[in-house]
């Protein structure tokens, strides 16, 4: 039996009517061939009783097979991870993430993300700390130690790092200065943000540390992030009328295919928790 929910994003729900590998149990109810079936298990896009398959496993008849048909492809290994890695020793390493490319794995593709690409580099296993959005650049922190992740993690949550970006955005009229909003809690997005407080929605503070104004209407700013909320500079400058240059998702004119925005992670001033080590980054 297979539910029609979520077709439109290629998602298929699947209770199994047969048991058997899942190559051909798939091969039996739906119109993928085998070739594109092997290829959904590589990139980790099928799901058996909600644990992502890395191979062609048993499924038995009642079991519940998720399928991500059309998964969201990224960038490809292209063997330069080195050229953008900043710093690293046996806690953390640092390196500068591109556009377009995830910081971890999606739920429709496992190795497409900038985490194995630096696993593989390093030969050693990573640990996330803190996220980028897929069309952001910049600096990015991995642990090498679940020890040091932790603490880097309980520093984020007391807002003992500092986060510095860089955005081009659309518009002359943003201020220096702190700017507060409330985003509403939900999975969604874009995010919504509201300038008055909203019972149970999260407070999201940055500050506008300067800004240059450029030709076409458009402003450079330096933000000092406060809170790390998902999405939370790009809402609140869409929110304001000013969203960055490429963000269609927060008002912006769509200006290339690829998934890429004009915002940059650029500078990190943090203590490492472990050795009381300081450490700043800027790009």
């Amino acid at each position: 039996m297979q539910s029609a929910r979520g077709f439109e994003y290629g998602v298929r729900h699947i209770i199994s009517p047969q048991s058997g590998a899942v190559c051909d149990v798939l091969l039996g109810i739906s119109d993928l061939d085998r070739d594109y079936i092997q290829f959904l298990l590589d990139l980790g896009s099928i799901y058996l009783n909600h644990n992502r398959l890395k191979e062609n496993s048993s499924v038995s008849v009642g079991d519940y097979l998720r399928v991500h048909t059309k998964p969201r492809r990224f960038l490809a290994d292209d063997g330069k991870w080195n050229e953008r890695i900043l710093f690293h020793n046996e806690h953390f390493v640092v390196a500068r993430k591109i556009s377009g490319l995830p910081v971890h794995a999606s739920v429709d593709n496992q190795k497409e993300h900038l985490q194995r690409y630096l696993e593989n580099t390093l030969n050693c296993s990573l640990y996330g700390t803190h996220r980028l959005d897929v069309p952001t650049k910049g600096l990015i922190v991995y642990a090498k130690t679940t020890e040091f992740q932790t603490a880097f993690n309980k520093m984020l949550i007391a807002r003992e790092i500092t986060k510095i970006y860089r955005a081009l955005v659309q518009g002359q009229g943003l201020a220096t200065g702190l700017l507060t909003h409330y985003m509403e809690p939900s999975p969604r997005a874009p995010k919504k943000v509201s300038r008055e407080s909203q019972e149970g929605w999260q407070d999201c503070v940055l500050e506008i540390l300067d800004i240059d104004l450029k030709e076409e209407n458009r402003s450079e700013v330096r933000i000092h992030l406060h809170t790390g909320r998902t999405h939370q500079i790009r809402a609140q400058l869409g929110c304001e009328g000013h969203p960055i240059i490429g963000d269609h998702a927060y008002g912006a004119v769509k200006l290339w295919e690829e998934e890429r925005i004009e915002l940059e992670a650029c500078e990190l001033r943090f203590t490492n928790p472990l050795t009381g080590e300081p450490h700043h980054f800027q790009i």
